[in-house]
């Protein structure tokens, strides 16, 4: 049976702070990893998981199911928990994150028979390709399954994307949905530093696609724009959600240093706190 979704916002931001609860908590465990991003695609994952994608946790590979591929890997953690709190596993595993022979590594594996994945990560760029590969397949098999990839802003400098992008516009894709982790930070600060991608929106449009941009904190503009993505006949779609890296701890949002770094066991008992105090997701 399909995962039950729902509209409710105050149960969406109950699941986003829970979410974002057990990534401080796993990543405080393991000593390492990514969790400025983790924090910063909470409600992304809350929306993907809990209202938008057809997907049976207790059947993970049935067949008509949405797919999900998470391009920007090092965001496992936030992956691990959504999947935990939707009923892939149980969420005592995400206690083991990054531990030898675990199955949750520091970018997720297929072979590491973890339920709910459909691709192996880590090298940038790579998801989108195959994100176009599966919706062409979808298509070829007259399938209504959608496909929706992640991808953090950063990654966009990856020249691979905008191959895809060209690609999946040419074939009609309309049951690809990207979205775009728009925090503008990466792992050497401003992406307008490193590498500057604005006008971002009018470069999606131009390789053809709908684009829409939404805030990446708000369930009220994130499920309007996943609904006109669905109904989209002719083109692919991207959802540029605009984030706060660490959003949810206010000593850490905005802060690119926070990118692949893990708080300590007394940073974690106070961040928890912190998160514990109310649902910045929906009034913020």
């Amino acid at each position: 049976m399909c995962y039950t979704l729902t509209n409710d916002l105050e149960k969406l931001g109950l699941l986003a702070r829970a979410i974002r609860q057990s990534v401080v908590r796993s990543l405080a465990e393991a000593g390492s990893g990514h969790l400025g991003g983790s924090l910063g695609s909470a409600d992304i994952f809350t929306t993907l998981y809990f209202s938008v994608i057809r997907h049976t946790p207790d059947e993970p590979l049935w067949p008509g199911r949405d797919r999900f591929i998470l391009s920007i890997g090092h965001i496992a953690p936030v992956l691990y928990a959504t999947l935990a709190e939707a009923g892939y596993f149980r969420k005592e595993e995400l206690l083991s994150l990054r531990k030898l022979g675990s199955r949750l590594q520091g970018h997720p594996g297929r072979d590491h028979q973890l339920p709910g994945l459909e691709l192996s990560a880590g090298s940038l760029g790579q998801g989108l390709s195959v994100s176009v590969g599966m919706a062409l397949a979808l298509k070829m098999d007259r399938l209504d399954n959608r496909v929706y990839c992640l991808c953090g802003d950063g990654e966009l400098q990856e020249g691979s994307v905008w191959e895809a992008a060209m690609s999946a516009a040419h074939h009609k894709l309309n049951n690809l949905t990207v979205i775009i982790d728009r925090n503008s930070l990466q792992i050497d600060g401003s992406t307008e530093k490193v590498m500057a991608l604005e006008p971002l929106k009018k470069k999606w449009e131009a390789f053809g696609w709908q684009a829409l941009e939404c805030d990446g904190h708000d369930f009220r503009s994130l499920l309007p724009a996943f609904n006109k993505a669905r109904m989209e006949l002719l083109h692919p779609s991207v959802i540029i959600a605009k984030t706060v890296m660490g959003k949810g701890i206010a000593s850490i949002e905005g802060d690119y240093r926070w990118h692949g770094k893990a708080p300590t066991k007394e940073q974690a008992v106070a961040f928890l706190r912190e998160l514990e105090g109310g649902i910045q997701n929906i009034e913020h």
